[in-house]
């Protein structure tokens, strides 16, 4: 069975880091483009972080310089170092890899 499960998620102080993890099973990372997205409470989903199947990487103009996404091959992990958080990071994020998702993780930032 194909999925995604991300993990990691939490309550963190604005201006704190979090680190959130997308395992696969029935799929191989290192054999596609996976990305981050997240979708804030009455908003759309959007793209946060993606990275490609030779590690070019691309960030959202508002993760740029705050947040890093990473793979780990041999493990089969995605993650996504998410530093200096604001209140507006809230939402819950979700890992992609072509049209399947995860279940998606709750990232809430206070202020």
């Amino acid at each position: 069975q194909v999925q995604l499960v991300e993990s990691g998620g939490g309550l963190v102080q604005a201006g704190g880091s979090l680190r959130l993890s997308c395992a696969a099973s029935g799929i191989r990372f290192s054999d596609n483009a996976v990305a981050w997205y997240r979708q804030a409470p009455g908003k759309q989903r959007e793209p946060v972080a993606s990275i490609a199947r030779f590690t070019l990487t691309s960030y959202a103009d508002s993760a740029k310089g705050r947040f890093i996404i990473s793979r780990d091959n041999a493990k089969n992990m995605v993650y996504l170092q998410m530093n200096s958080l604001k209140p507006e990071d809230t939402a819950v994020y979700y890992c992609n890899v072509r049209d399947l998702w995860g279940q998606g993780t709750l990232v809430t930032v206070s202020s």
